[in-house]
């Protein structure tokens, strides 16, 4: 039989903090999105909208972020519960943050639905944001750096090859600070996941460097053992 609750119910959404690496530029961007809507019309906001009924949070995540900005199949993961209850204008809503890493090369960003413009911006340049978005960027950006000495997430960033400078250059962006140079490359090669190519950098100015790739299946066998990533 219906079983109706005497509290009223708080509105879920999902936000969802992107971040992409520009090597070209040596920026570690953020995906946002211009709203179409009120409130905050005109607005630049972190993707997102309201969790449907029927479906699981992380769900949400992956169809807002599709419906937004065209992004799919994006390494993905839930960050923070935002609840102050004046935090949107429009009624009581908490919002389920997550934070996604993506290589900026393999996706076509387009707005759509609510979503009038879609468009990568500096972390360090980034408009003012809507509602609390401001603070939840600085928090996915917090969690990642720390993720980043202890998980091998960086290379979502990353194409699948790529030189050791490149890698260097990921981690002094993300972590804000200028990193030794043989000091980094030696502990970088002593974790074993980076498999030297026959290849050399194309195209460059200066003198080609080797190419990497990052081994995943390595990573995976290692981790089973009780392997613990450091860089």
């Amino acid at each position: 039989m219906p079983f109706s609750y005497e509290y009223p119910h708080p509105a879920v959404t999902v936000d969802c903090v992107v971040f992409g690496l520009d090597l070209a530029q040596s920026e570690l961007k953020i995906l946002l999105i211009q709203r179409g809507l009120d409130p905050f019309k005109g607005r630049w906001a972190l993707p997102g909208g309201f969790v449907r009924i029927d479906e699981r949070v992380e769900e949400a995540a992956e169809r807002e972020l599709k419906e937004e900005t065209g992004l799919a199949k994006v390494w993905l993961e839930q960050l923070y519960t935002f609840g102050e209850p004046k935090r949107d204008p429009r009624e009581r809503v908490i919002s389920v943050a997550h934070f996604a890493l993506v290589k900026m090369s393999d996706h076509r960003v387009r707005a759509a639905t609510d979503a009038s413009d879609a468009a990568w911006f500096p972390v360090t340049g980034a408009p003012p944001l809507a509602f609390d978005h401001k603070q939840i960027l600085a928090m996915a950006l917090s969690r990642l750096r720390g993720k980043l000495t202890y998980q091998p997430v960086g290379f979502e960033l990353l194409p699948p090859k790529f030189t050791l400078t490149n890698l260097q250059r990921l981690y002094e962006l993300v972590l804000g600070r200028a990193l030794d140079k043989r000091n980094f490359r030696k502990k970088a090669l002593a974790t074993g996941l980076l498999v030297a190519l026959e290849e050399m950098e194309q195209g460059v100015s200066h003198r080609a460097a080797r190419l990497y790739r990052f081994d995943e299946a390595e990573h995976r066998r290692l981790s089973k053992s009780g392997y613990l990533f450091e860089l």
